[in-house]
C-alpha cells in the first residue's frame, strides 16, 4: 500500500482511499483530500513532517500522521 507519506517531490498521485476513523478522516476529507483527486507534492520538509501538497488548486500542508492515511496510486 502507497501512501502520500511514501510519495516524492513532484509526483502528481490520486487517492485511492482514506483511512482512519472520526474526525480525523473528516477533517482530511473537509479539506478536499478525497476519492479520486489528484495530489501533487510541492515540498516536503527536512525531517519529512509537514508535506505540502497541492490538492483542488489550493496549496495544503498535512502532517505525516495524516498524510500516512491517504492511500494513493
Amino acid at each position: 500500500m502507497k501512501t502520500l507519506k511514501d510519495v516524492k517531490v513532484g509526483d502528481t498521485v490520486k487517492v485511492v482511499r482514506l483511512h482512519g476513523e472520526g474526525a480525523v478522516k473528516r477533517r482530511i476529507m473537509d479539506m478536499g483530500v478525497t476519492k479520486g483527486v489528484e495530489i501533487f507534492v510541492r515540498k516536503v520538509a527536512p525531517l519529512g513532517d509537514p508535506v505540502e501538497v497541492t490538492v483542488r488548486n489550493y496549496e495544503l500542508s498535512l502532517r505525516k500522521e495524516d498524510a500516512q492515511m491517504v492511500e494513493v496510486e
